[in-house]
């Protein structure tokens, strides 16, 4: 069984301030399974998102996982202004999205390695 949105994103945000980035709710979605995407800001106008992945990505022998993929900004950090764009369109498809916010110099998404390409 997987956790509700609202449950895993206060643990996340907990998570990041423990490693010193200061993490914020950006936009509150639906508390029982609301899409999470979480916007890495890097303090100088470069960013990265990281949204839900794919069904087909999930590890049946761990169901409750959420997995992760960068949207925008993998490899390279992108433009906050594109990021901003796409989360806008987001909203407009779900209205029930969650959008958390971090800011870390370093880029650091502490998801502990539920991101896949």
């Amino acid at each position: 069984m997987r956790l509700k949105s609202g449950i895993w994103v206060a643990a996340y945000l907990r998570r990041c301030n423990i490693e010193g980035a200061f993490a914020a709710v950006r936009r509150r979605g639906a508390e029982e399974a609301g899409a999470v995407f979480i916007k890495i800001s890097r303090l100088d106008g470069t960013a990265t998102l990281y949204g839900p992945a794919a069904q087909s990505t999930f590890d049946e022998a761990q169901p409750s996982d959420r997995n992760f993929t960068a949207v925008l900004g993998g490899d390279k950090p992108a433009p906050e202004a594109e990021i901003e764009a796409r989360l806008a369109r987001e909203i407009r498809f779900d209205p029930d999205v969650w959008i958390v916010e971090i800011e870390d110099r370093a880029g650091r998404n502490f998801l502990d390695g539920n991101v896949v390409a």
